[in-house]
């Protein structure tokens, strides 16, 4: 099973994509359909609600992960 080892952020800190121990570089969606679906593991889920909808997000506690493309350096 895939793990989480790096991420992306955009310029106000979001993760917008991930790198897995399979070497494979997601979006954050594409992470949390698989994270859904038993593909990778590792990760802590919340479900997030207002009036209308609900949607899951994934918690960020990716503070000591590297960048995906510090390797690359």
């Amino acid at each position: 099973m895939e793990q989480i080892i790096a991420v992306e952020r955009n310029k106000m800190g979001d993760i917008i994509n991930f790198k897995t121990s399979m070497g494979r570089i997601i979006s954050y969606r594409k992470a949390i359909l698989e994270i859904e679906s038993g593909l990778i593991n590792g990760v802590e889920m919340r479900e997030v609600s207002d009036n209308e909808t609900s949607t899951n997000m994934i918690v960020d506690n990716f503070e000591s992960f590297p960048d995906i493309y510090s390797s690359f350096k």
